[in-house]
């Protein structure tokens, strides 16, 4: 009877986490889609919580199980919003497959450079996407028409450059061969066009 009880209070969940994200994006400003539907998880979470407290349907559970149910929730919430709308909004593997079926099917393989520079750049309008993620997360601030790291995001890049390099694969495999490119990508040093800020 507890495990049923359980279902219907997961799947209730869910219901909810689908409605809550549902009225989100169509009816109020989003800021950052990885944030907003990190948000909906949170707001989905709580209120099937207090459903699941104080509904006698779900009388047979006891305290420490409702607990672990509304723990599994969050941690359920945070997956999809990551594992969903976030992928999708940002996944270039994504916009590669729907390019591909844009272009009738096909494309050729050395023209993906430019499909990337001249169409995904634009299309995604990434750099105003990524810019504005980087600002609301406080990583960077905009002053003079210059972009600047702030203290946070010199933090996450000393975390990020320490990552790569330790424990990302020194074997990947790149279109047949393996490489570790990845783990250092500047390591060609400072580009040939001086974009700093003077």
């Amino acid at each position: 009877m507890k495990i049923v009880q359980a279902v219907i209070a997961s799947a209730a969940f869910l219901g909810v986490l689908v409605g809550v994200y549902y009225v989100h994006i169509n009816n109020f400003n989003v800021n950052v889609v990885f944030y907003a539907a990190i948000f909906d998880a949170v707001i989905a979470t709580l209120i099937a919580g207090a459903l699941l407290c104080s509904l006698e349907l779900f009388n047979k559970l006891g305290s420490f199980e409702k607990f672990q149910l509304v723990i599994i929730w969050a941690i359920t919430g945070y997956a999809l919003a990551i594992s969903l709308p976030t992928v999708i909004d940002r996944s270039l593997s994504f916009y590669i497959l729907e390019k591909i079926h844009q272009r009738g099917g096909g494309i050729r393989q050395e023209a993906f450079e430019e499909v990337f520079t001249q169409e995904y750049v634009k299309e995604h309008h990434l750099v105003d996407v990524r810019l504005t993620e980087q600002l609301e997360s406080g990583t960077i601030i905009i002053e003079n028409n210059c972009v600047l790291l702030t203290a946070k995001g010199e933090q996450f890049v000393s975390f990020s450059k320490a990552f790569r390099k330790h424990w990302l694969p020194k074997k990947r495999l790149l279109l047949g061969v393996y490489s570790n490119a990845l783990v250092d990508p500047f390591s060609a040093g400072v580009p040939a066009k001086d974009y700093i800020c003077h």
